[in-house]
Formats: structure tokens, C-alpha cells, sequence
């Protein structure tokens, strides 16, 4: 059986990585987060991303198109289940974003599933970002 002692402690770290890289733009540390098999779900895309590589893809396009810059980010009301060596991390996330030369601010909820690798380490291994209404 696995020790899970400081499982939910070692799954907020991952995501605080995760988190922190994001809201710092820091486009490697943010990918290497995630498993290249992730899958991504975003209220605001039309399709899932089947593949870390698909999602990459997308953001250079975000960038070169758009202008696409994440600002800063902010993780509140943070939850972790366990459910052996799978993790889902839950919480609300205030984002702020500059495209197009605007800065917007967006309010979202987003799950993040986690899993452990071989060597221990807890990836990403599927996001969904949902529109948090008023």
C-alpha cells in the first residue's frame, strides 16, 4: 500500500508549481507540469486538447495571433481527493491576461487531475477550466 501521509501536501506543491509558472508566463516550467499525454478542456476553445504538444501548439498560436501574455494568477479555495495514486486538485482562479494590447481579468473554476509517475512525482494529467458565472 502506498504511504499517502503527505499526499495532499506533495499534490498542492505540484499544483503551486503549476500555478506560479503559469501566472509567471514561464511557458517551460508550465508545460513540464503536465504529462505529454495531458488532455485539456477550456470553456473558452471549441474543441479538447487532446495532447500536451496540441495545447503547446495552441499557446504559440495564442502568442504570435493575439499577443498572448499571462500576467499573474491567483489559486483560492483549494481542495485535494485522493484517490490512490490519482490526485484531483480543485480550485477558483482569478487570472489576469493581456491580448490584443488590453489586460482582461477572468474568474474561473478549474479541476486539474494529477498522477503519479514512477519516480514519484506528481504531473498533470488532465485540466478543465470552467467560466465561473457572477
Amino acid at each position: 500500500m502506498t504511504d499517502t501521509t503527505d499526499t495532499p501536501t506533495a499534490v498542492l506543491s505540484a499544483a503551486d508549481t503549476l500555478v506560479r509558472a503559469f501566472g509567471k508566463h514561464d511557458r517551460k516550467a508550465y508545460f513540464d507540469a503536465f504529462s505529454p499525454a495531458a488532455t485539456f478542456v477550456f470553456h473558452n476553445l471549441d474543441r479538447t486538447l487532446s495532447s500536451r504538444a496540441e495545447y503547446e501548439a495552441e499557446w504559440s498560436l495564442w502568442e504570435r495571433r493575439d499577443g498572448f501574455r499571462v500576467l499573474g494568477c491567483r489559486s483560492t479555495e483549494r481542495k485535494v481527493q485522493l484517490a490512490g495514486d490519482v490526485a484531483i486538485f480543485t480550485h477558483a482562479v482569478e487570472t489576469d491576461v493581456s491580448m490584443a494590447g488590453k489586460t482582461t481579468t477572468s474568474n474561473e473554476r478549474e479541476t486539474i487531475v494529477f498522477a503519479r509517475d514512477p519516480d514519484g512525482r506528481w504531473l498533470a494529467v488532465h485540466e478543465h477550466l470552467s467560466g465561473m458565472t457572477a
